[in-house]
């Protein structure tokens, strides 16, 4: 793999549901190819509603679970030799959670944490050089030592906290962070504060980031590269600006629209229309959206769509486009 620190290749993720005989089999990631470069930083967001697959994705990223088919190379290896060697793994890809509350025991204080991460992944010899390491870390997300020192994660508010995770992420010098919904569970106000520590560490300290959410407000902030997930498919992927001002694909375009503008009410009818209340098991054959698309014909119910380039690395599962070339 040249040029690329993170390459995801026909990747799958099958889960049982029910019994051995009875029941069914699930794809919560289906076939999904990305590419990312190594030659610089950069963000990329993984957008789509719940149930996606993109909280699967991140935690097949992550190592937290095993692919059924596929492949995920990060920084030239495979992820089945990262997962022998941990310590390196954890050295160069980090995690940050959704809900920062549950990263963090309440009977342990926080700086114990960073004490860990810097003392067992190699990142200082001794607690004195840990402490001067997570002192200049925690400054790199507005922090300073006196404001953690024993403290316990009660003691914090949200935003705080997940700041704090953000900094222990960092003792590593990762060259990744996958950060799932990291601002879902901050007050709104609050959540650019996160967003634009992304955006800082990308910029200053060559960080690159997996960034899941379903907010593509913040999506569109923040991001190089974005990805749409919908049904465990990735049905769009390409530059930011690419995608959210031409998007390629009818989902994308739902789920634009369903942002909320200065001005317009939000009515319930719109987010009814952005549900998805579809749970059965759904055919291999034909569009997974093809039932919430304006733009389906019978093609798109009796044949499978392939992924076309559109231009660049702008691309798109939709079969409105096949005079495009598939790749």
């Amino acid at each position: 793999m040249d040029n690329h620190i993170l390459e995801i290749k026909n990747l799958d993720r099958v889960f049982r549901i029910g019994g051995m005989i009875f029941g069914n089999k699930i794809k919560a990631v289906d076939d999904v190819s990305i590419k990312m470069p190594s030659d610089r930083a950069w963000i990329m967001s993984v957008v789509g509603e719940s149930g996606s697959g993109k909280t699967t994705l991140a935690r097949m990223i992550l190592g937290l679970l095993e692919t059924s088919a596929g492949e995920i190379t990060i920084d030239g290896k495979s992820i089945h030799y990262h997962m022998k060697h941990k310590k390196e793994f954890y050295r160069l890809v980090q995690p940050i959670f959704q809900n920062p509350f549950t990263a963090f025991s309440a009977k342990q204080t926080v700086e114990s944490y960073l004490f860990e991460t810097a003392l067992n992944l190699g990142m200082a010899k001794d607690k004195e050089e840990a402490a001067a390491l997570i002192t200049e870390t925690l400054k790199r997300v507005g922090l300073n030592y006196d404001q953690v020192k024993n403290k316990y994660p009660n003691q914090f508010s949200g935003g705080e906290l997940q700041r704090i995770s953000i900094a222990r992420a960092l003792i590593t010098k990762p060259k990744i962070i996958v950060a799932d919904e990291p601002v879902a569970m901050i007050d709104a106000s609050l959540r650019m504060n996160i967003v634009n520590i992304f955006r800082f560490l990308k910029e200053e300290a060559g960080v690159s980031f997996v960034y899941i959410t379903h907010d593509l407000s913040t999506a569109y902030y923040v991001s190089d590269y974005i990805a749409t997930m919908y049904k465990g498919s990735m049905i769009e992927f390409g530059k930011a600006q690419d995608v959210l001002e031409k998007p390629g694909h009818p989902y994308t375009q739902l789920l634009l629209d369903s942002i909320p503008k200065v001005g317009d009410k939000w009515t319930a009818k719109d987010r009814m229309h952005m549900a998805d209340a579809e749970k059965k098991v759904l055919s291999k054959i034909g569009c997974k959206f093809a039932r919430r698309c304006p733009y389906a014909t019978d093609q798109c119910y009796q044949n499978t769509p392939e992924m076309v380039t559109l231009e660049g690395e702008h691309r798109s599962l939709c079969m409105k486009h096949k005079e495009y070339k598939a790749g």
